[in-house]
């Protein structure tokens, strides 16, 4: 695929989660890979998508009582890598705002099953989510 079909496809999911209706985890391949770069309770690499989505997304919604809403400020393609500048906003289960600011790097490859996402190196405020991650018990 080119830069700007990966581009666009990433605004499409990116679009999907700001309206709740799908996602960029949907482009995950089955076997990718996760980065989280920092020093929070879930910066380490994860080695599946089902890795990921067990360990850290779950836990995630579920520490909140209205979903995280994306607004990207900017996506960029060099390559068979996306880049996904984005501002994430929620409300956690105690009430509290979750607000960060996120780097994505993402990278296409061709699977069996088409074009999907094979690697992700994720960055964020990782205090900002300590915090949160810490406070806020999962339902």
């Amino acid at each position: 695929m080119s830069e700007q079909a990966n581009k666009e496809r990433i605004r499409a999911a990116f679009d999907e989660w700001a309206a709740g209706t799908g996602g960029p985890f949907a482009l995950l391949a089955e076997d990718a890979t996760w980065t989280i770069v920092g020093n929070s309770p879930v910066s380490r690499k994860y080695h599946s998508r089902k890795e990921f989505i067990d360990v850290v997304i779950d836990p995630f919604n579920a520490r909140m009582s209205a979903p995280l809403v994306p607004r990207v400020r900017g996506l960029y393609a060099d390559g068979d890598w996306v880049i996904a500048l984005f501002d994430g906003h929620a409300t956690a289960r105690d009430g509290n705002p979750y607000e960060n600011t996120y780097t994505w790097y993402m990278r296409f490859a061709q699977t069996a099953d088409g074009a999907q996402i094979v690697e992700v190196i994720a960055f964020f405020d990782t205090i900002e989510f300590t915090d949160f991650w810490t406070r806020v018990s999962p339902a």
